[in-house]
């Protein structure tokens, strides 16, 4: 691990939220929804020997407890308590890398708190809304979640991973979801399908905002992902932003698989940023 990780935890209104800081320099911020920080360490490493890299456990996640466990964790919510430990850290305004449902996360930053974060990459977000089969796609993604909470597992996971027209292979699923598993990793699933899922997806983004703001926006999309859920949403919102999709490495956890193969093609996104080039704040 890298000498210069630091953990710490910052008290919000309703929560506790962890977070870790490695390297130094420019701030460049790795976040998931539900993926902790855990999921981002081995990139992380990568990109700690030029930015400082700050990841956290999102709101009701693993080490970040929520005050109220059975309140839902809304992009707004989320994008608050980024814009919080942006402002925190003292190194903004930040860079932010956020996958699936932390890619909305991302956005809703970009849109509530430009004035904390200069650039998003916003890898594979799940924005049903910007669908044309929206209507369906909602009542899939309501079906799934409800045979979740029911108690069926598996069921459940089986819908999840049909709506996003990813193939896992027979037997996977049980050996995945089924027998004895971590608490933690229970709870934080569980919490997921029924407080978390359900609003990243749901989410309105306003994209002639975030089209003409002032927080520069890519969209990324994993190699591997085509003809699957997310694909199609980012493809939606690229075209609404007027911008090119850049494509990432592997699919749409390609950069917690093989974290060396996703960091040299992320390195190159930031290095053609001019917020990053050019940014006077760091974390010495």
């Amino acid at each position: 691990m890298n000498e210069t990780l630091t953990a710490l935890t910052l008290d919000v209104d309703d929560a506790r939220l962890y977070y870790e800081v490695r390297g130094t320099g420019p701030l460049v911020v790795l976040v998931g929804a539900p993926m902790d920080a855990k999921s981002f360490a081995p990139l992380a490493e990568l990109l700690a020997t030029e930015y400082a890299v700050l990841t956290t456990d999102p709101r009701g996640i693993n080490r970040s407890p929520l005050d109220n466990p059975d309140q839902n964790s809304t992009p707004e919510q989320r994008a608050a308590d980024l814009a919080g430990l942006i402002a925190h850290v003292g190194a903004g305004p930040a860079i932010v890398f956020g996958s699936s449902g932390g890619a909305v996360s991302a956005l809703a930053l970009a849109q509530h708190h430009p004035e904390v974060v200069s650039t998003v990459i916003a890898h594979e977000p799940p924005l049903l809304n910007l669908l044309d089969d929206r209507a369906e796609q909602h009542a899939l993604s309501a079906d799934m979640r409800a045979t979740y909470l029911s108690g069926d597992v598996i069921g459940g996971w089986q819908k999840f991973f049909a709506q996003a027209n990813i193939f896992v292979p027979e037997g996977v699923l049980e050996g995945m979801f089924g027998g004895d598993r971590d608490p933690q990793s229970v709870a934080d699933e569980r919490f997921w399908f029924a407080h978390e899922l359900g609003e990243s997806v749901g989410w309105q983004p306003d994209v002639a905002a975030l089209r003409d703001g002032p927080v520069h926006i890519v969209v990324g999309i994993g190699e591997d992902s085509t003809g699957q859920l997310c694909e199609r949403t980012s493809t939606a919102l690229a075209a609404g932003l007027g911008v090119d999709p850049t494509r990432f490495p592997g699919d749409h956890t390609g950069f917690a698989e093989d974290a060396d193969t996703f960091a040299p093609v992320l390195r190159a996104v930031l290095a053609d940023r001019p917020d990053v080039r050019h940014s006077q704040s760091s974390i010495a």
